[in-house]
């Protein structure tokens, strides 16, 4: 069985900067499409970054620029550098595995495994 679990959220300050980890188990990170989705308070949960399989990465708009998306093969745990925080950036943060190996998915359906997310809160 997948399982995912998130870590690194916490309590900053606008500008500062945190490093996400999602570590997995039950599969094998190098064969899989990543990512990393975010869902602030009565909003939909929306794609932060990706990382296919492939290793081509994609970014929101919101956040180029500013974060970075990576894996570590060898220990399956993805990570999610963020960097100029702000506080729009406030949400809970979901890492997510594509639905099979090899292949990249176009939308949040294609991902079938998630964890249970991390708060991220960022004060002006």
């Amino acid at each position: 069985q997948v399982q995912l679990v998130e870590s690194g959220g916490g309590l900053v300050q606008a500008g500062d900067s945190l490093r996400l980890s999602c570590a997995a188990s039950g599969l094998t990170f190098r064969w899989y499409t990543l990512g990393w989705f975010r869902q602030a308070p009565d909003k939909q949960r929306e794609i932060v970054a990706t990382l296919a399989w492939t290793d081509d990465t994609a970014y929101a708009d919101s956040v180029k620029g500013r974060f970075t998306i990576s894996r570590d093969n060898a220990k399956n745990i993805l990570y999610l550098q963020m960097d100029s925080l702000k506080p729009e950036d406030t949400a809970v943060y979901y890492c997510a595995t594509a639905t099979a190996r090899f292949v990249v998915p176009n939308d949040r359906a294609g991902f079938g495994s998630w964890g249970q997310g991390t708060q991220v809160t960022v004060s002006s």
